[in-house]
């Protein structure tokens, strides 16, 4: 058995057993990856609140969100929408998974789950009946309405998982960030399982604003539906989204022994510093291009075994420029052969949910043997002359994906996921 589910190091072999999403584009990984085939976007006008004095006015925004499938009304309430979404897909991957948690298992089953901005709506609520009624009508379930691990600690409090409980908050790298981490949890044995991920929800008067100041965000408000346009030359900005990807992480050992069905396989993980700028990305995506080698050296394997790239492609200006220059540093020849995709022109950008929910799509493409294109891609970019795989769902015999996130910060992540056999 050992030589199956082990590492020759004797680490052990971590699979992927469950996986729950809650995304404008999908409530199920089922519905999100039929969205990213079929081209149905996410993005529509904002209803949260008055966008009329914003520069942008939609996002993937959950419409109708109702938590209290998976919360009862009074927790529901106590905590910021960012928790609440984490809450729902976890629930939904462990449910996916068939993993129950008990007496015997619970101390081996950790929670992993980020958030890249945490509670920001819960925050301007509770400043808004400071600054009109007083300190002493704030809520006392403010704080932990609000930080970024709750989302891990909800979790771990509604499955009973006693085992390794913590958060990053690496802003767009996030998702990415917690299933890496969760995976070296694993493989140094100090857990069994872990259920890891991301959630955001930054859809707000005040996060919309600061984005749109900083001239982050598409403003092509006739066009909702094709503004985010990764890699093309017309881009002019990423389209703001909330939500959650979970996935389950296990032991292949332990999957094997309960008869888990298995997504797929986490062989490499990566990530990296800019040390450059708050905001902007490192010139020719050298920050970015240390993560992806850092995840091909950990997987062991060659840049040009890697069948597909799963872009962090946020059709920004900066962003898909130096990540198609960080891209061919790393692959050479091969990376005018390696189909690389954006599913955030579908998705939108979830920012600390992206990462885990892009990991999501990247083991459907694995399983389907399809790629799920670039979608509004029309105009060529000299600088991003790689195969972004344009506007139609490709065929293809994938057993390697590498999946990339980068953050505001200069933070820099890279997963590599492998079908099982």
């Amino acid at each position: 058995m050992s030589q199956l589910t082990d590492h020759p190091d004797g680490t052990p072999r971590v699979v992927v057993t469950g996986m729950g999403v809650v995304t404008a584009a999908g409530m199920s990984p089922e519905t999100l990856w039929d969205a990213c085939l079929q081209g149905r976007s996410a993005i529509s006008d904002i209803t949260l609140f008055d966008v009329s004095q914003y520069p942008t006015h939609f996002a993937g925004e959950i419409k109708g969100w109702d938590a209290t499938p998976w919360l009862d009304v009074k927790s529901a309430r106590r905590v910021d929408r960012f928790i609440q979404f984490a809450v729902a897909a976890a629930l939904e991957a462990v449910k996916h998974s068939g993993l129950v948690i008990d007496d015997a298992n619970r101390e081996r089953v950790g929670v992993f789950i980020g958030s890249g901005i945490g509670g920001l709506q819960t925050i301007e609520d509770q400043h808004r009946i400071l600054l009109e009624r007083g300190p002493g009508r704030v809520s006392p379930f403010l704080i932990p309405g609000i930080i970024c691990d709750m989302g891990a600690g909800l979790v771990s409090i509604q499955l009973g998982a006693q085992g390794p409980n913590s958060c990053v908050t690496t802003a767009c790298a996030t998702g990415t960030n917690s299933l890496g981490d969760a995976w070296e949890i694993i493989r140094r044995g100090d857990a069994d399982v872990m259920i890891a991920g991301g959630a955001e929800a930054c859809i707000t008067p005040l996060g919309m604003a600061g984005f749109c100041t900083a001239r982050t965000l598409s403003t092509r408000n006739d066009s909702p539906q094709t503004a985010c346009r990764p890699f093309d030359a017309e881009r002019d900005g990423f389209v703001m989204a909330e939500g959650s990807g979970v996935l389950v992480l296990e032991t292949l050992q332990g999957a094997l022994a309960r008869g888990a069905t298995i997504h797929g396989e986490i062989v490499g993980y990566g990530m990296s510093g800019d040390a450059y700028h708050v905001t902007a990305p490192a010139p020719e995506g050298r920050g970015a291009a240390r993560a992806m080698r850092a995840a091909l050296n950990s997987a062991g394997i060659s840049p040009a075994s890697v069948d597909y790239i799963n872009a962090h492609g946020t059709s920004t200006g900066l962003n898909d420029k130096n990540e198609t220059a960080a891209i061919k540093s790393v692959f050479g020849d091969a990376a005018r052969r390696i189909p690389v995709s954006s599913t955030k022109s579908i998705t939108g950008h979830l920012i600390g949910a992206a990462g885990s929910c892009e990991a999501i799509l990247g083991l459907m493409a694995i399983r389907h043997g399809v790629i799920p294109p670039t979608w509004n891609y029309r105009t060529p970019d000299p600088e991003c002359d790689l195969d972004y795989v344009p506007n139609e769902p490709r065929t293809a015999d994938l057993d390697v994906v590498m999946s990339n996130s980068f953050g505001f910060g200069g933070h820099n992540a890279s997963i590599i996921l492998k079908r099982y056999r």
